[in-house]
Formats: structure tokens, sequence, C-alpha cells
């Protein structure tokens, strides 16, 4: 596989991983990446698929509008964890209260991907507004809405085209379930909340 990665690869790999580049398998590359410049390497979207540790082509998060109230997701950073979500439409959350806010957007998640739709920080400092329900399924091809909580004292409003929350593409594991008659014992075992010490 190293005898096929591009220049570029090599480039990226060291930028983001340069870890990997500590082993002798990896270290004979080491030149090749000093004939790069910074020019030639891609500045706006640093999420890349990682194959038998090489780079390739980015991976797509690929999204519809649904309605001509909807924002395009943005990311705050360059390496920024999540996409921002817009609402579509006003709303007022109650203190206290929950309310069902839609973006009008449909995803199709990379493969072996699911989303998670978490806070953010700003919301939740300031205002108290949590997220509920974040998961969104690789097959979901409906209109993408955030449960908001209000935590805080005192109503909170929003406004068509604020951020919300944000989407996290996370990878997905899922093992065999197997029903057992037993469970490998630990020196923990039942102990539960609190067990460890606050």
């Amino acid at each position: 596989m190293l005898d096929k990665a591009s220049t570029r690869d090599v480039v990226l790999m060291y930028r983001w991983f340069p870890e990997i580049f500590k082993t002798s398998k990896f270290s004979a590359l080491l030149p090749i990446k000093m004939s790069v410049t910074s020019e030639s390497l891609p500045t706006e979207n640093k999420c890349l698929k990682i194959e038998n540790g090489v780079s390739s082509s980015p991976v797509k998060l690929r999204f519809k509008k649904l309605t001509n109230q909807a924002t395009t997701p943005t990311r705050g950073s360059a390496f920024a964890a999540g996409y921002d979500l817009y609402a579509a439409y006003d709303a007022t959350i109650y203190a206290g209260g929950r309310e069902l806010v839609k973006t009008d957007i449909q995803i199709q998640l990379p493969d072996g991907c699911y989303g998670r739709v978490a806070p953010r920080s700003g919301l939740a400092l300031k205002n108290g507004i949590d997220v509920g329900a974040g998961v969104i399924d690789q097959d979901y091809r409906g209109n993408v809405g955030v449960v908001l909580f209000n935590f805080g004292k005192g109503d909170f409003v929003i406004k068509k085209g604020d951020r919300i929350a944000q989407l996290i593409c996370e990878r997905i594991f899922c093992p065999e379930l197997v029903e057992c008659e037993s469970l490998e014992e630990t020196e923990r075992g039942s102990n539960g909340y609190g067990s460890t010490g606050v």
C-alpha cells in the first residue's frame, strides 16, 4: 500500500498523524514529505478518509434543503468536530420546557456512521439550553429536528437562522449480540452509582 501512496498523501499523513512516522516502516517516506510545499495542501476540509493508514479523498456528508427556510450547516473552524445546525423557524422554549425545532434539511450520512446531535456550549452555559434524543441513524431521510430543553429560569426565544445544535459524524460499532448464561466476573461486580467515590 505504501508504494501506491502519493506525495500528497504522505504529507497529509505526516501533518495529521506524525506519530506513525516514528516507526521504521514509515520513516523511509519522510524525504518525500519535505519536497511538498504547504500551498499544495487542502485547507478547507481536514476530515479525510483513512484507509490502511493512507488518506484518500474527503468523506462526503450529503444534505438537501427541504425548503427555502433551511440554512446550510457550517463549521465554526477548520478543526471543529461538528457542523452547526440552524433553526428554520422561530420558536420559544419556555422555562422548564422543551421544543422540537426543525432545520428543514435532510442528510445522507457517510457509510458506517451515525449523526450525533450535540449541544452548543454557548447555549448550554449562557442560557441552560440542552439537546435531547440526539441520534440520527444512517438510513434516516426525514427532516432533521432538534429537541431542545430549557433548564434556565426564563423563556428562550429562537429566531430563524439561529444556530441551535451541532451535528457530529461518529463511527458505528455493532458487535454481534450473544445471550449468555453467565458473564465474566470483575472486581467491581455490580457496584454502581457512586461506588468508586465522588
